[in-house]
């Protein structure tokens, strides 16, 4: 969980990308955990690639320890902070109950993803992450992307927040008064942390008066 004898970082957070539209929130949730010092594991499905190279300008390479250099110069991370891991990476700490515990957050969350967590299809790392992360009892959040949803949809959801998993959908609120993408994208993150126990000031929580000068 360290880098180096002289840099420690807070508990691991396991993020990963798959291929629903709303790529941004799940960048934006590396760049937030790293600011707040979490090491970060990351897992970026092949749709993931291609729905970033779509909706963003941010070029990602595949190869996990060069997906880790460039999340990492991006978000600012300290050395050994990030930490990727492939598709078939059957060692990496995420594929066991018996590796370090980590809550796991699916952002965004395809409907493939989806079907495959309720169903226990453990395909690929992704997949079986969030298994491990269901029957171990920690935190999972899934954050899925699609409209509308379809009663297979629904039913996979329920059948998941049956399981203790946390169903929570990319509908940005407006009540903050956005100002721009960025405001509607931190409006979600903000919301995902708050399932992680992670205090932040992305968004103002519902009642409070934000400080202002005279």
């Amino acid at each position: 969980m360290t880098a180096n004898a002289d840099t420690a970082f807070k508990k691991p957070i396991t993020v990963a990308l798959t291929g629903a539209s709303g790529a941004q929130y799940g960048l934006r949730l590396i760049d937030v955990l790293v600011a707040a010092g979490h090491e970060v594991w990351v897992m970026i499905s092949k749709a993931a690639h291609m729905v970033i190279a779509t909706e963003t300008n941010i070029e990602l390479p595949a190869q996990p320890q060069r997906l880790a250099e460039a999340l990492s110069e991006r978000s600012g991370a300290r050395p050994g902070q990030i930490r990727c891991f492939g598709r078939e990476d059957w060692m990496a700490p995420v594929a066991s109950g018996s590796g370090a515990p980590s809550a796991m957050v699916v952002c965004p969350c395809s409907t493939g993803t989806l079907s495959a967590v309720a169903t226990g299809a453990s395909n690929n790392l992704i997949e079986r992450a969030a298994d491990v992360a269901i029957k171990e009892r920690r935190t999972l959040v899934l954050v899925p992307r699609e409209s509308p949803f379809s009663p297979i949809h629904l039913e996979h959801m329920l059948t998941l927040s049956r399981l203790g998993v946390v169903i929570l959908p990319a509908a940005p609120g407006f009540y903050h008064c956005p100002q721009s993408i960025d405001d509607l994208i931190d409006f979600i993150v903000a919301r995902i942390l708050n399932q992680l126990g992670i205090e932040h000031s992305l968004v103002p929580r519902w009642g409070e008066v934000e400080n202002k000068d005279d």
